[in-house]
């Protein structure tokens, strides 16, 4: 596709998202944030499933704080083992709804992560905060960042091993990404294994692993265990990146229109509460970590979200380019170009083997008209483009203009 009809396209399908979420709007607008007709929502009680992850806070703290009440649901947090069990239970219903990786929702909709099904990402929970973790035992022979890293497994040769959380998921993108950077094909240089986010830290323990890319808080817990390192932070890769979303199935989005606005309300409210304020962040901190959210101690989550970092080695830094739940609500938006990205990389990887069309199946996924009618409740302002650019790590720009020539761009691929 070239770069005018792609353009031409992506300035159509822009303007029907647009339309649409106009024209359903009206019926919200007035009176109270529920008028008891036909805007009530079809299911009040709605399961939400979640992994073990300081991101999962906004589902959480939505559900405690209330705020779904506010939209007539109630929120049902679910916690999960795994992302595999997170994908089976959306798939076949068990949940409604969850707190998922981006590219986990992708790969279920092309059939490469699992079954093959229509999926809906809702809106996206959060952007930054992930990390990649070198094992203490290859930092203290000066793997300590991309670059010593790429050198060290130059001159001791042997088999190296990264661990990512799911395959089609933003921590296999986010590591692939980072070790093509540096001149590391991660197809062909390392042995790459999948292991939930809870389970990084004692693998690395037990020298299952020589790195991984997680969530937090488990790069952080690396370093308090003593067991990590942190060489580089997601945010390195790429700033303000899209993270997890509020995932379900096509089919359920259909079904459950009024349900799925006032979940992205709920949420919204939630994501500005735990971005208002450091006293609201520490409080989100002190509730997940109890045992039936995250399981881990305040101090392990606290530091981090308020962008106190360090690497483990004697280096303390503050990041402003630290995990954001709403950041004036530029965080939630799913923008298409997002799920496009991961597409590109399932593709460069060799997990797509054909070339997807980018734009129909990010417009159908990414539930954009949805998403600005929940917007308008919690009375949350949205962008005005369905794309947005950025420039990565290795310097390549992303602004989903010709995913086709960006997918087919990179040196180091499957």
């Amino acid at each position: 596709m070239n770069d005018h009809h792609s353009t031409s396209r992506i300035r159509r399908t822009i303007l029907k998202a647009g339309a649409g979420a106009g024209a359903s709007l009206t019926g919200l607008a007035s009176g109270g944030v529920w008028a008891a007709g036909s805007d009530k929502p079809e299911k009040e009680e709605v399961r939400i499933g979640f992994i073990p992850l300081t991101d999962c806070a906004s589902i959480v703290m939505a559900s405690v704080l209330g705020f779904d009440k506010k939209y007539g649901i109630k929120i049902i947090p679910s916690k999960e083992s795994s992302w595999a069990s997170v994908r089976d239970k959306m798939v076949n219903g068990e949940l409604d709804a969850a707190h998922v990786l981006y590219g986990l929702v992708y790969g279920v909709q092309m059939g490469i992560g699992g079954p093959k099904k229509d999926m809906a990402v809702l809106m996206n929970l959060n952007q930054n905060g992930q990390a990649i973790t070198l094992s203490k035992k290859i930092a203290d022979k000066g793997a300590v960042d991309g670059a010593s890293l790429a050198k060290l497994m130059q001159t001791d040769k042997r088999e190296y091993s990264f661990a990512q959380t799911f395959p089609t998921g933003t921590h296999a993108m986010w590591l692939y990404y980072w070790l093509a950077s540096y001149g590391i094909n991660p197809m062909k240089d390392a042995k790459v294994i999948t292991v939930p986010p809870p389970q990084m830290v004692a693998n690395m323990r037990v020298g299952n692993m020589d790195g991984f890319c997680v969530g937090e808080p488990w790069n952080h817990r690396a370093i308090v265990d003593g067991v990590g390192i942190t060489a580089a932070t997601t945010q390195d890769i790429w700033r303000d990146h899209p993270e997890k979303v509020l995932g379900t199935t096509g089919e359920w989005a259909k079904a459950h229109p009024n349900t799925a606005r006032a979940l992205i309300a709920a949420i919204l409210d939630a994501s500005k509460w735990i971005d208002a304020s450091l006293s609201n962040k520490s409080k989100m901190a002190d509730t997940i970590a109890d045992k039936s959210y995250v399981n881990t101690s305040v101090d392990v989550i606290n530091q981090r979200i308020l962008g106190r970092y360090q690497n483990g080695l004697g280096k303390t830094w503050d990041d402003p380019n630290h995990m954001k739940f709403f950041n004036d609500g530029t965080v939630n938006f799913p923008y298409l170009s997002d799920g496009m990205w991961f597409m590109t990389q399932h593709k460069r990887w060799g997990l797509l083997k054909a070339e997807p069309d980018y734009l129909a199946t990010a417009t159908a996924v990414n539930q954009v008209a949805l998403y600005k009618e929940g917007a308008s409740l919690a009375k949350v302002a949205v962008p005005k483009t369905l794309m947005r650019t950025t420039r990565l790590i290795d310097g390549t720009v992303w602004d989903g203009k010709n995913p086709k020539a960006y997918a087919d761009s990179f040196k180091i691929r499957a």
